[in-house]
């Protein structure tokens, strides 16, 4: 990894904080301005609209009904609409500007800056198609980001009023180009995005359900704990067949035998070693992860909270030097390699899958000796939280007279129903069916749901796309993973909506008080035999009375490698004022 790659100090981290945050308002009211234009809510459409305009205004409508927002005699809610827009406009700027500054943002297979967008742009206007420099760059950056931006989604046809688009454009010309430098500016963004609404929330004291999960559950996993979980497991597994039974008798120090075992890139500097009192031998202290696959070809890792994709990157910028060295590859192979074998990664908001999905194509670009930008590997991420708005009528059509087709379309409606408050806690091999998903075998049904899906429809659009993204979902939870390294959501029982409570109640009785544990649970069943689960959560549950039950449930299925207790200073963030948290390292044996 670059060196010149560091954290953001607290200086710029705070300039980001306020600059994402007086950016949310701006472009919420925007996108607003935006859609009344089109009168998108209202019951009629208003007489001056354009034809183009007219079609416009019917996709908007589809896409915000799709989100969630109801119809109601005529009249189309907007909100989530509104808060798509603003956020789709204002990342799509952002990540343009990341691009540019690191030499990626490419414009006919050239690497351009912002002020010669500009100069596109002016181009362009002579040539009739007026547009901005910005807007351009933005343009750019959606074109080679598929996986994060959805390229005919009605919400980039809008044009925001000159105004609106001029703020934002200088807040974030404002941004010093080091924010674009640091190692964790990505993962920070969402967090201070949902600063304020997580503040609302929270003054409300309103239950938690699926509009209020993805602002109260963001936590952003600060660096160390990241380093350090997975330093004593990937780090662990490679020092114990990069270190000689000689080594392991003859260093003087851990820091020794993490200077031996590290790799350029992966200094190990968390790794820890314990020395054998009777035969002064070392050994990594969580454990050697013997029963994990000796090619790392075949190690399946998943993070199932994975949110902006903050262990997901890390994990790839340890398995790619490891890769190198071990299987002779180059750094642009090795780097397609991991993204194709090794990473998987869930999230409920489909905004923090495209952060994801950004965070690990921009440090695939930027690793070294790579070339920079290129086309890479689709990469294993998806949404466990789209919201089903469709009529199941409407959902069913899809299969048109495939049966076994039609019962894994029923199985998805009844399993995703309640996907935006259940996320990764969905179980699709426990299917409510007779005819089951599970019993007609997703490797099946997976290739004619997909050509089934991939037809074009302009009637249909906006179900073919949740549809997509639910069998993407349903395709990774399906599969049993080596290594699931996460932080999880942390919500008490009392703070959950009645629906999210009734589920952890009849699906994880004994984890039920908090969400954390009900995860923690999930992720058993995720795990292949011997697999290794890593987890940053509350600590109070290993000594509190009412999770006894939880307790001894674990001890009895899963062997316990390690837990460091952090307490409340954990977390840097004031967002996690109170999280008195741990690192934990379980093993599924």
């Amino acid at each position: 990894m670059d060196s010149s790659m560091q954290p953001l100090d607290k200086t710029l981290r705070n300039q980001l904080d306020r600059t994402v945050r007086k950016a949310r308002p701006v472009a919420e009211q925007a996108a607003e301005a935006a859609l009344e234009q089109l009168g998108v809510g209202e019951e009629t459409p208003p007489s001056y609209l354009s034809d183009n305009q007219r079609a416009l205004r019917r996709r908007l409508r589809a896409h915000a009904r799709s989100l969630g927002d109801p119809l109601k005699e005529g009249a189309q809610a907007v909100t989530r609409l509104i808060g798509e827009i603003a956020y789709e406009h204002w990342h799509r700027m952002l990540f343009a500007r990341f691009l540019a500054e690191n030499e990626l943002l490419m414009y006919d297979g050239v690497a351009v800056t912002l002020e010669e967008c500009e100069e596109l742009a002016e181009e362009e206007a002579e040539q009739g198609e007026r547009t901005s420099g910005w807007a351009l760059a933005a343009r750019l950056a959606s074109t080679m980001l598929p996986q994060v931006f959805r390229v005919d989604s009605p919400v980039f046809e809008l044009t925001l009023a000159a105004e609106y688009q001029r703020e934002l454009e200088e807040l974030l010309a404002g941004l010093p180009v080091q924010v674009f430098h640091a190692s964790d500016s990505l993962g920070w963004v969402y967090q201070f995005w949902q600063t304020d609404n997580k503040e609302r929330i929270n003054r409300s004291e309103v239950k938690i359900g699926a509009d209020e999960l993805p602002a109260v559950t963001q936590l952003f996993t600060e660096p160390y704990m990241v380093s350090f979980l997975l330093d004593n497991s990937l780090g662990a597994w490679w020092a114990a067949r990069r270190l000689s039974e000689a080594d392991l008798a003859s260093a003087e120090s851990e820091q020794a035998l993490r200077d031996k075992a590290s790799l350029p890139g992966v200094p190990l500097e968390y790794l820890r070693f314990v020395k054998d009192e009777e035969t002064g031998q070392w050994t990594p202290a969580a454990g050697t992860f013997d029963a994990w696959p000796e090619s790392l070809a075949e190690l399946k890792t998943l993070d199932p909270c994975c949110g902006s994709g903050h262990f997901l990157v890390a994990a790839l910028l340890m398995l790619v030097p490891m890769r190198m060295e071990l299987e002779g590859l180059n750094a642009s192979d090795a780097v397609d390699a991991v993204l194709r074998d090794n990473l998987h990664g869930l999230e409920i908001d489909q905004r923090c899958v495209e952060l994801a999905a950004f965070a690990l194509a921009l440090t695939a670009w930027r690793y070294p000796g790579t070339g920079g930008y290129r086309k890479l590997p689709e990469l294993h991420l998806a949404c466990s939280g789209l919201p089903i708005n469709a009529k199941k009528s409407e959902w069913l059509a899809l299969a048109e007279d495939n049966t076994n087709l039609r019962i894994a379309l029923d199985d998805l409606y009844s399993q995703f129903k309640e996907a935006p408050v259940l996320g990764s806690l969905i179980q699709p091999e426990k299917s409510l069916s007779s005819e089951s998903l599970f019993e007609i075998k997703w490797k099946d049904i997976e290739p004619l749901l997909s050509r089934a899906l991939a037809e074009e429809e302009t009637e249909t659009t906006e179900v073919r796309v949740i549809a997509k993204g639910i069998a993407k979902a349903a395709s990774i939870l399906f599969n049993q993973y080596h290594f699931l390294p996460t932080n999880v959501p942390y919500l008490s029982q009392g703070k959950q909506s009645p629906i999210l409570s009734s589920f952890c109640k009849n699906s994880f009785y004994d984890a039920r008080h908090d969400l954390a544990n009900v995860f923690l649970e999930r992720m058993h069943d995720l795990l292949r035999d011997n697999g290794v689960a890593q987890v940053v959560m509350p600590q109070n549950w290993l000594y509190l009375k009412r999770y006894q039950n939880h307790r001894i449930g674990l001890l009895r299925k899963w062997k316990w490698n390690l837990t460091a207790r952090l307490g409340e200073g954990g977390f840097d963030s004031a967002s996690a004022a109170g999280a008195f948290v741990a690192l934990y390292t379980f093993t599924n044996t």
